[in-house]
């Protein structure tokens, strides 16, 4: 279960990471062809999530390496889950209604609540 951890929030981190820089350094403009619900919410929350975001991925995986608070990783993993619960409904009431990725990441964030368990 330990590999599997590693593999699975690796890339869960690795997207996150991707995401929450995007929100954070980019532009209403560049991030509109992405993201069609960004013109929904004001600016800053747009890069306060994704200043959770990459917190979120930093907490999947610094403390289990580090070994320093590795029971952080369960609840970030549950705050991923959380956040695309949340994005589906986003998606679900605005014009832009594709949520396949978002249903993927919720599979994937439950995947590693799961397997974060072994930190506990």
């Amino acid at each position: 279960m330990n590999i599997a951890y590693w593999i699975v929030a690796g890339l869960l981190a690795l997207f996150y990471l991707y995401a929450g820089a995007m929100k954070v350094i980019r532009s209403r403009d560049r991030l509109r062809p992405m993201m069609a619900w960004v013109d929904r919410i004001p600016l800053l929350a747009v890069r306060a999530l994704g200043t959770v975001e990459i917190l979120g991925a930093a907490g999947l995986i610094l403390p289990p390496l580090t070994g320093i608070a590795p029971w952080v990783a369960l609840p970030a993993a549950f705050g991923f889950l959380l956040l695309q619960i949340g994005a589906i409904a986003v998606h679900l009431t605005g014009e832009d209604r594709r949520i396949t990725l978002n249903v993927g990441l919720v599979g994937t964030a439950a995947v590693v609540t799961w397997l974060a368990t072994i930190w506990l």
